[in-house]
């Protein structure tokens, strides 16, 4: 026996392949030799920017003695849950069914048949704080397997009986009423003082704030502008990053003030898109240059040769976590020089530090309570802070970056290569729609499989497991954005095509499920129901399911639609934080517009939808008609260029003008 994982795709897994643990990756041969061996399989999943998965590895995966009973006790599995989000799903649900809470890194152990019937997460390597250390943990399962089988197997099939439960259903539609019901409760459970929900950590729950911008009706005033207050805080707080842009995953106080380092790509894709959506719609002007700084953060930091984007930033470097982002006070003077006043003010920057004795940056005054404190003018201040930034961005690039996992994971490319595409239409910017059509070419032609669906994840020429449900409706949903945001026909040919593959691998009865038909490694078939913190799978389909119905008017789609959000009002009136984005799917619904644009030049009239690209809109456009699309069907005049709005199927006579167009569509 020896450790397994060199030949890993996941830079996860490759982190662990020199531990003394003799790892498996997840695989049938593991439970074949906990079977003939007698012993349990203990599974750890955590994730390549995790900073405590980075902990528990150090303590007790690279310590020889640990690993020596390990390897004598269990068969050892390790799991990157970016790369098999299904066994992860799956067995979080066991721990929070043990514990109350879940979290990574995440420990469990199994039976051969990979029922689980112990768990926890991060476990010290010495007894502290009340927690157990691993060792004495290891030794404890160890016992309960030999002396007390019949308990273990007992808790085990209590467990996968409970974990493979089916969410309860509603009946009755998710219509206008509980939409409201929803955003009223979200609103009940905000923090009204610093914005967003809950106390410590906090994090962004960007599709909530994104249901809560979309939802109209009464009482929505409030929420837009409490929407606007988070993305206010959130923008001035230390979860993003003020010298090189983009967002980390989480702050770990109330405030926004202290991250948690990491920074991930979905987080920073559905927020670009959020805060450009604010902008677009009655938000500050501030809101648009947070996103198009996010963007280029993405594009500068996080893009593959290819054109495609890594996962993930880690926490830490050096071995510390937050070292790349903070700075002493010296070093900050030394940096920005005579600027240091200005952003020692605008900054909060002192000899104490607010993170270990360090600073790291949160906007704690504003430009003119500056002004006035040192006697310069604003416009002084924001130059001043600029240059400041540019140096601190400068000195910082000459230092040890954090780690990159540079796995391609193929749903959260979808929801970047969305962003980019949208704000490229919206912004009139081209670099945006080159880099996300170059992305989607990559992922598209180097993660498919002969069948046609998707890998997961692609990292260094390798594939990795084949892709849930959530990878197909994000890339289906991108290349539809794709296709409105520039009119090549080919990227509408591919989201038709991956949303029926949808259909085709993923239903079956009423039911979503977040694996395809032939994955026979699970003792479950997991719904994708909720967002984990980006979108669920279920909520992505259900919008390119939506999608696909409006181009082509298919009343089985339409129904499927339904079905699905009827079978989740329930959740949705339970626990509306965890589907967010069902919720902003749904309030885009009923007002749901088909524009078909068609003539000599079409192109030109189409900017005026594509330079605003409304959620509630799908756009069709064609200089011939020849495009087999079915709402561009029988639409053609010859020598005219027409533009055809349609609600519920059902089409306003055609205008030419591109004022009327835009008045149509408001």
């Amino acid at each position: 026996m020896s450790n397994r994982l060199a030949g890993a795709t996941s830079p996860y897994l490759l982190q662990h392949a020199d531990n003394p643990v003799h790892w498996h990756e997840w695989s049938q041969e593991a439970f074949d030799e906990a079977r003939e061996r007698d012993v349990p399989v203990f599974l750890s999943v955590g994730y390549s920017s995790c900073h405590w998965c980075h902990v528990m590895a150090h303590e007790s995966f690279e310590d020889e003695t640990t690993a020596s009973l390990m390897n004598t006790a269990f068969v050892n599995v390790k799991v990157d849950r970016e790369e098999r989000p299904d066994v992860d799903a799956i067995y979080m649900n066991a721990v929070q069914a043990l514990t109350g809470r879940g979290g990574w890194p995440m420990s469990v152990w199994l039976t051969p048949d990979a029922e689980p019937f112990f768990a926890g997460t991060y476990f010290p390597s010495e007894p502290r704080h009340g927690m157990r250390s691993f060792r004495e943990v290891v030794q404890a399962v160890s016992s309960i397997w030999s002396d007390r089988r019949a308990e273990a197997t007992e808790q085990a099939v209590r467990l996968t009986e409970a974990i493979g439960a089916s969410l309860p259903k509603g009946t009755h539609a998710l219509g206008k009423e509980q939409l409201a019901a929803a955003r009223r409760r979200l609103l009940a459970d905000a923090d009204h003082t610093f914005g967003g929900f809950g106390g410590a950590p906090k994090f962004p729950q960007a599709p909530v704030l994104d249901f809560l911008l979309r939802a109209g009706g009464e009482g929505n005033d409030e929420a837009r502008a409490f929407v606007h207050r988070t993305l206010d805080a959130m923008a001035a707080g230390g979860l993003r990053d003020h010298a090189g842009g983009g967002f980390c995953r989480y702050s770990v106080d109330r405030r926004w003030e202290i991250p948690h380092f990491e920074k991930m790509l979905y987080d920073n894709a559905l927020l670009a898109r959020l805060y450009l959506r604010s902008w677009q719609g009655d938000g500050p002007d501030h809101h648009r240059d947070v996103a198009v700084s996010t963007l280029e953060y993405v594009l500068r930091d996080l893009r593959l040769p290819g054109g495609a984007f890594a996962s993930a930033e880690d926490a830490d470097s050096e071995g510390e976590e937050g070292l790349f982002y903070t700075w002493a006070l010296d070093e900050f003077r030394s940096v920005c020089g005579s600027d240091s006043p200005v952003g020692e003010a605008l900054w909060g920057i002192t000899a104490r530090g607010n993170f270990e004795g360090r600073n790291h940056l949160r906007v704690v005054a504003g430009v003119d309570e500056v002004a006035g404190r040192l006697g310069l003018g604003a416009d002084d201040v924001r130059a001043s802070a600029a240059r400041c930034l540019d140096a601190l961005f400068e000195a910082r690039s000459r230092r040890v970056r954090p780690g990159l996992d540079d796995k391609v994971v193929v749903a959260w490319n979808g929801l970047m290569i969305r962003a980019l595409a949208e704000a490229g239409a919206i912004l009139d910017e081209p670099r945006f729609l080159e880099a996300a059509t170059a992305a989607a070419e990559f992922v598209l032609a180097s993660a498919s499989l002969p069948d046609g669906r998707l890998h997961r994840t692609w990292a260094k020429g390798k594939r990795g497991p084949r892709g849930v449900l959530e990878d197909h409706a994000s890339m289906a949903n991108a290349c539809f954005t794709l296709y409105q945001a520039i009119g090549d026909h080919r990227w509408y040919e591919e989201a038709e095509r991956l949303t029926r593959l949808v259909v085709e691998w993923f239903v079956a009865g009423d039911e979503l499920y977040a694996t395809a038909h032939d994955v026979e490694d699970l003792i479950v078939r997991p719904t994708d129901q909720m967002d984990n913190p980006s979108p669920g799978g279920s909520s992505l389909a259900v919008e390119a399911l939506w999608t696909l119905a409006l181009y082509t008017g298919e009343s089985d789609l339409v129904e499927r639609v339904e079905a699905t959000l009827r079978s989740s009002t329930l959740l949705a009136e339970r626990a509306p934080s965890a589907v967010g984005h069902l919720l902003a799917v749904a309030a885009s619904l009923s007002d749901a517009k088909e524009v078909a644009v068609v003539g000599p030049d079409a192109d030109e009239l189409a900017r005026a939808v594509r330079s605003s690209l409304p959620h509630d809109l799908v756009l069709a456009v064609s200089e011939d008609g020849t495009e087999p699309i079915p709402l561009l069907a029988q639409r053609l005049v010859e020598g005219r260029t027409l533009a055809y709005v349609c609600r519920s199927f059902v089409c306003e006579r055609p205008v030419s003008d591109r004022d009327e167009l835009v008045r149509l569509l408001a």
